[in-house]
C-alpha cells in the first residue's frame, strides 16, 4: 500500500516516512490490477469485532490494548474503544494511499495501523478527512483539492515531531501485489535526503517515501516539488 499523501504549499515542513522495505523491489515489478472506480460502500466495511481485532494487531499488545480504536462506518471512522495511552489504532483503506496508485479504490485493502499520540494528532485528521470524502463518493481530484484547501486554511494540523505508526500486523492486506503485506514501521520527519539514511544501498531495507507537495497550480515554483 503506497501510503498517505498530505500537502499544500502552505506546509513548511514537507514530511517523509521511512519504512522497513521488505518487498519494495518485488512490488515495483509486480503487475497490479487497476481499480478505476469506487466499489459499493459495503465492500469496504468490516464486522466491527473483526475490525477492532485487526486494528489492534498493528502494534504489540502492550501498546494496542490501551489504545483508542476506530472502526469504519458509513460516514467515516467512529470510536469503537476509548483508549488511555494516546495511541489510536485503525484499519486504513486503500484511499489513504497516493492518488495515482492503481489500487486506490481496491476494496480488499485492510491496513492495520496504530498511530502514536503525535501521529494521531497530526496524521489521523488527514486520514479521517480523506475517508469521509471517499466514502461519501467524492472523486480523487475533489479529495486532493479539499486536503490542500484545508491546509491552506489551517484546518489541518502541521506535522508533529516524533510522529510514527506501527503497521506490523500479519493479517493486514496492503496490496493485491505479491505477498499482500509488508509489515513495517513508519516515521514522519521533516524532508531529508534518503541517502542520509542509507536508502538505496545494497542490503538496506529503508525506503524513504516523501509525502507532501506544493499546490498543483504552483508546482513549477523554485524549490517547490511534487512528491510520490
Amino acid at each position: 500500500m503506497r501510503r498517505l499523501k498530505v500537502g499544500t504549499d502552505a506546509i513548511e515542513s514537507i514530511a517523509v516516512f521511512v519504512v522497513l522495505c521488505m518487498a519494495h523491489q518485488a512490488q515495483a515489478q509486480a503487475a497490479t490490477a487497476a481499480y478505476p472506480n469506487m466499489a459499493p460502500v459495503e465492500q469496504y466495511l468490516m464486522d466491527r469485532t473483526a475490525e477492532i481485532a485487526l486494528a489492534r494487531s498493528a502494534a504489540p499488545d502492550s501498546i494496542s490494548r490501551d489504545a483508542t480504536v476506530l472502526v469504519l462506518g458509513r460516514q467515516g471512522y467512529e470510536t469503537a474503544v476509548e483508549g488511555k495511552n494516546g495511541f489510536v489504532c485503525i484499519v486504513a483503506r486503500a484511499w489513504t494511499a497516493t492518488f495515482d496508485w492503481p489500487e486506490y479504490w481496491n476494496p480488499k485493502v485492510r491496513a492495520a495501523d496504530c498511530m502514536n499520540p503525535q501521529s494521531a494528532r497530526s496524521i489521523l485528521p488527514v486520514v479521517s478527512l480523506r475517508t469521509r470524502m471517499a466514502i461519501a463518493g467524492h472523486s480523487k481530484a475533489a479529495i486532493e483539492a479539499a486536503i490542500e484547501t484545508a491546509y491552506e486554511k489551517k484546518e489541518l494540523p502541521n506535522l508533529e515531531t516524533g510522529a510514527m505508526d506501527y503497521m506490523m500486523s500479519r493479517p493486514s492486506y496492503l496490496t493485491g501485489q505479491r505477498g499482500h503485506n509488508m509489515a513495517h514501521l513508519m516515521f514522519y520527519l521533516p524532508f531529508t535526503d534518503g541517502k542520509d539514511w542509507g536508502s538505496g544501498a545494497a542490503g538496506s531495507r529503508l525506503c524513504p517515501v516523501r509525502i507532501g507537495s506544493c499546490h498543483r497550480r504552483n508546482s513549477s515554483r523554485k524549490g517547490c516539488r511534487r512528491f510520490w
